[in-house]
């Protein structure tokens, strides 16, 4: 009854780690407000982008939805933040990198049926979770990493995905971030993109002010983003006259926007680094984040009898490292503040 790609879709849906994604941060810490996104939201943001566009370009649905579903499993607490103190703790021991997690979840951390570890995902949805790879780690992935050795261009409904995450973060981080107080309207309306759809709203409805109205923009900015991509890459396809998957790893990127529409979109993303990402309220979050990551990684590799059983059975088979590694990407940001307290803060059981 149902295709491959549906049920890898539901095999990922199904999954503890698509859960956990619930309580991960997206850019604000999970308790810091109800309303602000997750990486569970944020995925399934990604999720409706990428079908709606793979259908207007007769893509295979449900595989760039399964590419989507999937694409931040591997995702530490904390964000960004979170993956960069792990891969500064890892240094030694490989590093680490979110892409690659996610595909290591879906290939062997997930213990969910009995015939196989992992969820035995189609190879052209494992390849389209991993976004990015070293050499020195493709070299280690057989015909997975061949195409990162062989600079060839990934599925075009992983290229779907990969602007459909784009187009997602950027805009829910505008509403997030406005939500927030941490950037306004008016810091906003010097971003063209922004400015553009905030005045056409206006327009429209002269009386639409507060969250309707930054509601009512945003909705402009995704729909000319994803109408701007459909035609570019409707226009790059046709250039190209590409005809099969190979093909299509073998040309150069066929999904994208205009110059124009791509230039707007990096003016947003050049804003909301600098206005954003880097405001000291986040700041200030994002150290104390990078502190219990690290904090947590220490104690744990001084000490493999503090880990949880099953994980230190699991430090036999692929490294200490690298099980605690797993362990604390694992967590959500509530439990690995929980988990903090309760290896340094006394009282706590």
């Amino acid at each position: 009854m149902r295709s491959e790609f549906q049920r890898d879709r539901d095999r990922i849906i199904h999954s503890t780690a698509f859960r956990r994604l619930e309580y991960k941060t997206q850019v604000f810490v999970n308790h810091e407000g109800d309303l602000f996104r997750t990486r569970l939201t944020h995925t399934l943001e990604v999720a409706q982008i990428a079908r709606a566009v793979a259908r207007a370009l007769r893509a295979n649905e449900d595989l760039a939805e399964a590419i989507a579903l999937a694409h931040d499993l591997g995702h530490t607490p904390f964000g960004h933040a979170g993956q960069e103190a792990l891969d500064e703790c890892m240094r030694e021991h490989g590093g680490f990198e979110h892409n690659l997690q996610s595909l290591r979840i879906v290939d062997h951390l997930e213990q969910r049926y009995g015939a196989f570890d992992g969820l035995n995902l189609m190879f052209e949805t494992r390849a389209g979770i991993l976004k990015r790879c070293k050499p020195s780690i493709a070299h280690t992935l057989g015909e997975l990493g061949r195409r990162f050795l062989e600079n060839r261009r990934p599925s075009l409904e992983a290229q779907i995905c990969n602007l459909a995450d784009e187009i997602a973060y950027n805009n829910h981080d505008v509403d997030d971030g406005l939500r927030s107080g941490l950037i306004t309207l008016e810091e906003l309306e010097s971003v063209s993109l922004f400015a553009r759809h905030c005045a056409a709203a206006r327009r429209e409805f002269p009386r639409l002010a507060g969250r309707r109205l930054i509601h009512e923009t945003v909705r402009r900015m995704i729909d000319a983003l994803v109408t701007d991509l459909l035609e570019e890459t409707r226009r790059r396809l046709a250039q190209t006259g590409v005809s099969s998957p190979l093909e299509v790893e073998l040309a150069p990127p066929l999904v994208g926007f205009s110059a124009e529409m791509d230039e707007d979109n990096r003016a947003l993303k050049q804003f909301l680094h600098e206005r954003l990402y880097r405001h000291y309220r986040v700041v200030r979050m994002t150290n104390k984040a990078k502190a219990i990551v690290r904090d947590l990684f220490a104690a744990f590799y001084a000490d493999a009898r503090l880990l949880p059983p099953e994980h230190r059975e699991r430090g036999q088979e692929s490294g200490m490292a690298r099980a605690i590694a797993d362990y604390i990407a694992g967590m959500t940001d509530r439990y690995a503040i929980k988990e903090h307290r309760r290896l340094f803060a006394v009282g706590e059981d």
